[in-house]
């Protein structure tokens, strides 16, 4: 064992973990699948004009803990009775054109970057594990935790298992720690929301990512670093898909890629 990894493991590996919307992604997880569980039957127009009014309204001014508790009580009641491999099977069958081109730039090259550092990188959402755990693969993280919704004979029942919110999000986050050795003295966490506060506050490296008002008081307040995500670009068109002449530099590629991506992210970091 190297010396540097002898280090590392009697202090504990790091890791970045990331909230999923406005975050990662330019808009709600699960409210961007509205118009294919619309197209399966899974839900009707009046839940769709309803979920599109509560995204608005989290668009506009974010989510508070009694929007959030809103939000929780539709999606659950919305949900019971939906058989959960048809919803797998819809998300699967459209996340790269639903999700692909919501992906900030700027979070697909602070990945990168955590990545080149070697760092785990997890995905922490609110959002169901269904829609959650495809998103987290697509986008390469070590690990992710969500919300899961009880299931009874293959459906879902309205009742939720594990509500991954607030101090839910602390909970997973200290049960990943213990089960992969984290240092959370050491690891980061990215946030746009107050109602993620308790995360932020459980890592040594606390950021706001476009944050609403009250996360960017106390932002301020602490002395966290602020950035700002504005430039949703579609995955695949960052990733370069070789040919059959090119098998062989598939490596050396895809870590240009990373590497580019690493340094796009110091520079616009420098500059705020």
């Amino acid at each position: 064992m190297t010396a540097a990894a002898s280090r590392e493991s009697e202090h504990g590996t790091v890791a970045a973990f990331f909230d999923l919307d406005k975050t990662i992604i330019a808009k709600s997880s699960t409210f961007a699948f509205s118009k294919p569980f619309f197209d399966q039957g899974l839900i009707n127009r009046r839940s769709v004009l309803k979920s599109s009014y509560a995204h608005f309204l989290f668009m506009l001014s974010g989510a508070d803990h009694d929007q959030m508790e809103r939000m929780r009580a539709h999606l659950t009641n919305m949900c019971a009775g939906w058989d959960v491999e048809q919803v797998r099977a819809v998300v699967a069958e459209t996340l790269h054109d639903i999700v692909d081109p919501l992906v900030f730039a700027e979070a697909a090259d602070l990945i990168a970057d955590h990545k080149l550092r070697g760092h785990d990188v997890v995905v922490v959402s609110a959002s169901g594990e269904e829609v959650v755990a495809p998103i987290a693969r697509a986008l390469g993280a070590t690990h992710y935790s969500a919300t899961r919704m009880a299931v009874e004979d293959g459906k879902f029942t309205g009742d939720l298992d594990f509500y991954c919110y607030g101090e839910g999000k602390v909970q997973a986050i200290r049960e990943l720690a213990e089960a992969n050795n984290y240092d959370l003295a050491r690891c980061y966490a990215y946030s746009d929301s107050a109602t993620d506060l308790p995360m932020l506050g459980a890592v040594g490296h606390p950021t706001a990512v476009n944050p609403d008002r009250a996360l960017r008081k106390e932002a301020a307040g602490n002395g966290w670093p602020i950035l700002t995500f504005s430039n949703p670009v579609p995955l695949r068109a960052r990733i370069q898909t070789p040919s059959g002449t090119a098998v062989a530099t598939t490596a050396a590629v895809s870590l240009g890629a990373l590497l580019a991506g690493a340094l796009t992210y110091r520079v616009l970091h420098r500059r705020r």
